[in-house]
């Protein structure tokens, strides 16, 4: 039994919540051969995932997003090319706001931490610099990003030959209505009104770093990525990959799901975005082509059953249906997954079906 989920929401890790599910189901099914290899899509978690896996866990103090020191996880690969992984949610992630995001959180929160964090890579030696984008609760397009190296002028000299990866699997540009302000903005806290003001900020700022870039970088794909961070990494030379593919890589996920007789995945909200380049899309994707069933565990499922059969997902099951509320689902969040994953295990058989 293949364990795999991403992170949930602010709730728990893809650690905590592999671990969760490895509990549940070996509780009601001891026998099974559990194996646990968490996932990221380069949002938080996204360095603990790899953390598990390759290099060095260094901590940095740099600027959260409302400015007070937050301590930065991050990881440095000394093997050749010398690599940082990075993680804009541990420096201006959403869960390090003074609370709830707010209007005022929306307009005030920035990312200079996240700069910070390049400056250390690079002091450290990175030849290679990969970026894990998501969880963000700012909305600045990497001006303060690119503020803290310097300016766009001295953070691409800074960079000149540094490869700058930008980890992610959001394919939105930077403005429109598909765009960082419009589409995550009121998850940051926004009403329409500051919408709007984050937009023409965001406007603004575009036409700069397409200058710098001598390229329209904000038309990208990604590079409305945690706030248009990713369209900051653009222009500074960066180019995009998919975030689920390369913790995928490191973690070994083609010969686990190959190995596996099921497959178990999961996320804080299983929805249509999941299946457009999420890591619960990409692992049913590989299982489907080998035949190997996927049970999803997420916080609040939304999909149909002919959508989960057309992504080739045997069944979907909702914690805050297990709990009974998403108040429960959230602040109780390890035990009800783990609950869920009991349950879940005790209707499983062998012939792949999962009974409700």
């Amino acid at each position: 039994m293949l364990i795999a989920p991403d992170c949930f929401g602010d709730s728990l890790t893809a650690v905590q919540a592999a671990d969760a599910i490895a509990r549940g189901w070996c509780a009601s099914r001891p026998g099974d051969d559990v194996r646990r290899a968490p996932q990221s899509d380069g949002g938080p978690g996204f360095v603990d995932v790899l953390a598990g896996r390759l290099g060095e866990i260094r901590t940095s103090t740099v600027s959260g997003p409302l400015d007070a020191d937050v301590e930065a996880r991050w990881v440095l690969d000394p093997d050749p090319p010398v690599t940082a992984y990075l993680e804009c949610a541990q420096a201006c992630g959403l869960a390090l706001l003074d609370g709830p995001p707010t209007v005022h959180t929306a307009l005030e929160a920035h990312s200079r931490g996240v700069g910070q964090l390049i400056a250390e890579a690079c002091a450290a030696g990175a030849g290679r610099i990969v970026v894990g984008l998501g969880g963000s609760g700012c909305t600045d397009g990497g001006r303060a990003l690119v503020e803290a190296l310097g300016g766009l002028s001295a953070a691409r000299e800074l960079l000149d030959g540094v490869e700058l990866i930008a980890a992610s699997d959001v394919e939105h540009p930077l403005l429109g209505p598909m765009g960082a302000a419009a589409v995550f903005g009121p998850q940051k806290g926004a009403d329409p009104d500051t919408v709007t003001i984050l937009e023409q900020r965001l406007t603004a700022w575009a036409d700069q770093l397409d200058a710098a870039a001598g390229r329209r970088v904000s038309d990208q794909p990604g590079a409305g990525a945690a706030g248009g961070i990713g369209a900051a990494l653009l222009a500074l030379g960066g180019r995009r990959e998919s975030g689920a593919s390369i913790v995928a890589e490191h973690t070994g996920l083609s010969g686990d799901v190959a190995a596996a007789d099921l497959v178990i995945t999961g996320e804080g909200r299983f929805d249509d975005q999941s299946l457009h380049g999420k890591v619960v899309s990409a692992l049913a994707a590989a299982a489907q082509a080998r035949g190997i069933p996927v049970l999803v565990l997420a916080g609040q499922v939304t999909l149909s059953a002919s959508e989960l059969a057309g992504a080739g997902i045997a069944a979907a099951h909702s914690v805050t249906d297990h709990a009974g509320s998403v108040r429960t689902a959230i602040e109780d969040a390890a035990n009800q997954l783990e609950g869920l994953a009991a349950e879940v295990a005790a209707g499983w058989d062998s012939s792949g079906r999962s009974e409700e």
